[in-house]
């Protein structure tokens, strides 16, 4: 992509813009049928279809390795597809990682994507104030890019995607590498701001709490295949297969003739006239609890979090359960 006459200096290296396909049915403003990407000769992406739509925020969730990046760089068109068909009905603007910010102030940062974007000079630094102001960032906007904090930055770094007003906006991780204050503060920041009427956003996030705070729809990657696709109640708490509920948390199973019960430890708890008599195998100290590691009498294995200073090991206890999802043999 070329940009403007009179833009200064590189291009910014995480704002990508794909241009307007034309659109040829469908509700997506964005639709990747049996996506496959080979990199290294081995196949990271298998088959995956994928749609995303105005007004909408999807999450992608996945263990390391499963695909989740190479997916969003798939579908800003930064990858050769080995197969499948890919369709971007609008502008897409895709942001990585990693906030690579230019040696700049930070309203020249974000008028710097904007320009590349072909957005009026006259028009850049009201848009650019716009979106700091929409992160709680505008008292950063004179400061140099490298005098911010990491959480500063990475406001910096969305402010640049959100200014550009894109049809479809894709985040890789907007929240890695930050501390759980400043991780928990910025999640508050953006919830409101990433679902807009007019775009289709799509994010990958860190884990289950992101997914419920933020998204609208939960997709789960594993090995490459697109494993669950639902809004979060469905998928987070009624997985459809025993490995994606393994990856989702149900690491507790308890087996019976109907098959195998799946359980967080958030299902299971002690209770002196439950039904379930178990062994306490292993305890460790978590936050205001203890969480238990316990063999139930029958097949299987359990977990629950406990008040402290909860049973010791090798304590014999009664447990009841409440939820989780059941396969059959």
């Amino acid at each position: 992509m070329s940009g403007p006459p009179d833009v200064d200096g590189p291009k910014s290296p995480d704002i990508e813009d794909f241009s307007a396909r034309q659109h040829r049915g469908g509700r997506g403003v964005l639709e990747a049928r049996g996506l496959t990407v080979r990199r290294g000769g081995a196949e990271v992406l298998r088959g995956v279809d994928l749609e995303l739509r105005r007004g909408e925020v999807t999450a992608i969730l996945g263990p390391n390795g499963a695909g989740k990046s190479t997916l969003l760089a798939a579908l800003a068109g930064l990858l050769p597809l080995a197969g499948g068909d890919l369709e971007c009905h609008g502008r897409l603007a895709s942001a990585g990682q990693v906030a690579a910010l230019a040696q700049r102030s930070v309203r020249a940062n974000v008028e710097l994507a904007l320009a590349w974007w072909g957005v009026p000079r006259g028009e850049r630094r009201e848009r650019a104030t716009r979106a700091l102001a929409a992160l709680g960032a505008e008292e950063l906007a004179g400061r140099r890019a490298t005098a911010l904090s990491g959480g500063e930055a990475r406001r910096v770094h969305l402010a640049r995607v959100l200014a550009v007003e894109p049809d479809v906006m894709l985040l890789d991780e907007p929240f890695a590498g930050l501390d759980p204050s400043v991780r928990s503060e910025l999640l508050y920041a953006v919830v409101d701001l990433l679902r807009d009427p007019r775009r289709a956003t799509c994010l990958v996030v860190h884990d289950r709490a992101e997914a419920w705070a933020l998204a609208d729809r939960v997709v789960v990657l594993l090995d490459g295949r697109v494993v669950a696709d639902g809004v979060p109640g469905e998928v987070l708490e009624r997985p459809p297969t025993p490995e994606a509920a393994r990856f989702l948390g149900f690491d507790g199973e308890l087996a019976d003739a109907g098959g195998t019960l799946m359980l967080r430890p958030g299902h299971v708890a002690l209770d002196p006239a439950g039904p379930i008599a178990a062994r306490v195998a292993r305890r460790v100290l978590v936050e205001d609890a203890v969480r238990l590691e316990l063999d139930p009498a029958g097949d299987g294995r359990l977990f629950c979090n406990a008040p402290l200073p909860g049973p010791e090991v090798g304590a014999e206890v009664r447990l009841r359960t409440a939820g989780g999802v059941r396969f059959s043999d």
